[in-house]
């Protein structure tokens, strides 16, 4: 089925989200970092602007500046008004309201916006999905991926999970994924037999805490390198 725009819900996260989600360190924001699935987040259009080397591929991106920015005003205000109904789902601390929520994306989201046009040129924003991605072995040093691996567990498979950990670590050297919960704030019913898969196969896998819990019990991401052995 073609990626349609309709079935799309723009949501976009801060750099500091993406530095807490993913516990980068200064050293590793000097690395070479593939963002993959990073939608409308603002982290490639920050970095890019303290010198960091970025590159983020989504489908989203095979749309324009304008209609990302329509779809993101059609779906905005259903989000927040989930987020209010499901209040008891989340940690409000770091964020302290669902008016504070609000006001993070819709700044995180414009900030995408305005450093999306020059972002495609320079080829920083790029039009893929996994499990396939259009890159050499080893492009990155680094590779993220935000609230899409795990979290839609419901509708991506176990082998489909295991199919993209592997893409991403044959251009990437290091792997770091989050949230390992899936929608409603429960474990993703793949971890354990993804995690199973990879260790059995060759990959180094680990799970980290991390400094950020905006779902409950969502502060670990997986990390995930090929063995050296």
């Amino acid at each position: 089925m073609a990626f349609s725009l309709d079935n799309v819900v723009p949501w976009g996260r801060s750099f500091d989200e993406y530095r807490a989600m993913f516990a980068l360190t200064n050293e590793d924001l000097q690395q070479k970092i593939l963002g993959c699935g990073d939608g409308p987040a603002c982290f490639n259009a920050e970095l890019t602007r303290r010198s960091g080397r970025v590159v983020s591929v989504d489908p989203l991106y095979y749309f324009s500046a304008a209609e990302i920015s329509q779809r993101i005003d059609t779906t905005f205000e259903t989000v927040i008004e989930q987020t209010r109904r499901n209040q008891s789902e989340f940690v409000w601390e770091q964020i302290r309201s669902p008016d504070e929520l609000a006001e993070i994306r819709s700044a995180a989201m414009q900030e995408f916006l305005t450093d999306y046009a020059a972002g495609k040129r320079e080829g920083r924003y790029r039009t893929a999905s996994l499990p396939t991605l259009p890159f050499d072995d080893g492009a990155f040093d680094i590779a993220v991926c935000s609230h899409f691996l795990f979290l839609y567990s419901a509708h991506f498979s176990a082998e489909f999970h295991v199919a993209s950990i592997r893409e991403l670590c044959r251009v990437a050297r290091e792997v770091r994924i989050f949230p390992l919960l899936e929608l409603g704030a429960i474990r993703s019913r793949h971890r354990e037999s993804v995690m199973a898969e990879l260790c059995a196969t060759g990959y180094d896998v680990q799970i980290r805490r991390v400094p950020y819990e905006f779902q409950k019990q969502g502060d670990e991401m997986l990390m995930v390198r090929l063995s050296e052995d």
